[in-house]
């Protein structure tokens, strides 16, 4: 793949969700940039300085992931399922401009009701009608999010795809650290230890030692005059 887009409701999400996965693609010459949709609140409270605290952070992280460049949508955190229109048009125009053959967006199940918004924006951004040059576009989960979702069928994560992080883990593991606020201690699942447990048990599934897991949402097996939609 030349460009992949990550789509992260939040500053952090990109690093927990497959931070392994973007370091990797990397580092192997894709084209990697993150779409960063909400801005982070407080207590319920938005705080300018804070936030450029935030940002700092993210920038640290994408230069330890070693990706090429991050946008920042700037909306309101808590508030993204009032409006998704409001994250369908800029998101959109990133889409369109940048071209990506891979996505990698939220799980539409996940508990938190801004992934769950930023979820149905892409579905409606990626729709096969309009964004022709998406090949393969894949569900990540975020620990703390995903796996808290109330098991009501429909909103249970089981991958069935699933990337070999095992050289790329510490680096994850670096860019999490570098979102300072938001660490939390084992056995919070965003934990050091809480991330290396879940990768161990994603490599499991898959035979790898580490490893990131994804459902597809849709992908196209063929290129060329073979593709029927070509």
């Amino acid at each position: 793949m030349k460009k992949a887009l990550i789509i992260a409701p939040h500053l952090d999400d990109e690093a927990l969700g497959c931070g392994g996965t973007i370091a990797a693609l990397s580092a192997d010459g894709t084209e990697v940039r993150v779409c960063f949709v909400a801005h982070r609140i407080y207590e319920h409270t938005y705080d300018a300085a804070k936030m450029q605290v935030e940002l700092a952070h993210a920038e640290a992280a994408r230069e330890t992931l070693g990706y090429s460049r991050f946008d920042f949508l700037d909306l309101p955190d808590e508030r993204l399922d009032t409006a998704i229109q409001e994250i369908i048009i800029p998101l959109e125009k990133i889409v369109d401009s940048f071209k990506p053959e891979l996505v990698f967006s939220p799980f539409p199940g996940d508990n938190n009701q801004d992934h769950r918004a930023v979820a149905a924006a892409a579905s409606v951004v990626l729709r096969p009608s309009h964004a022709t040059f998406v090949e393969k576009w894949l569900f990540y989960e975020t620990p703390s999010c995903t796996e808290q979702t109330p098991n009501t069928g429909n909103a249970v994560f089981a991958p069935t795809a699933y990337f070999n992080v095992s050289k790329y883990f510490d680096a994850k593991l670096d860019a999490v650290a570098c979102y300072e606020t938001e660490a939390r201690a084992y056995p919070n699942p965003r934990s050091p230890e809480g991330l290396r447990a879940l990768a161990m048990k994603r490599g499991i599934e898959a035979g790898m030692e580490l490893a990131e897991a994804f459902i597809p949402a849709r992908m196209k097996l063929f290129k060329g005059k073979t593709c029927p939609t070509s």
